[in-house]
């Protein structure tokens, strides 16, 4: 009601503590600052828009997101077929085989990757800004 008032100029605006301004102003700067990090974290872990949009819903609704095979994964996934293809034994094949399991691995760490940083880093920034924000406001 004294907002209200205050906003149609029917009551006097209540003047705040020079130092409760202060930590206002720092909290709406420190909540915008972590909606940018948190954002532009998400873009580069997840490129791709609509694959974001669909962990978005996956989370809303309370279910597991499907685990997504990484651009790594799939590339050894093809360089070890093809080498099988090729034949183990020849050179191309030899190489095939050693540059496909080197990306398998480098696919699953990235997997890793993207997950540890979903929870170590993003989970405490939304924590923050669904639970502690609301609190401060």
């Amino acid at each position: 009601l004294q907002f209200t008032e205050e906003k149609l100029g029917q009551a006097e605006k209540t003047e705040l503590d020079a130092h409760f301004e202060n930590l206002l102003a720092r909290a709406d700067c420190t909540k915008n600052w972590t909606e940018k990090i948190l954002r532009q974290t998400e873009v580069l872990l997840q490129p791709n828009p609509s694959a974001r949009v669909e962990e978005f819903l996956y989370e809303k609704l309370d279910r597991k997101v499907p685990s997504r095979v990484t651009n790594g994964e799939l590339l050894a996934q093809y360089m070890t077929e093809a080498a099988n293809d090729f034949g183990p034994g020849t050179p191309y094949g030899k190489t095939l085989i050693k540059v496909g399991e080197t990306q398998r691995r480098l696919g699953a760490a990235e997997r890793d990757f993207i997950h540890s940083a979903s929870i170590n880093f993003l989970t405490p920034l939304r924590n923050f800004l669904e639970g502690d924000w609301r609190t401060i406001s």
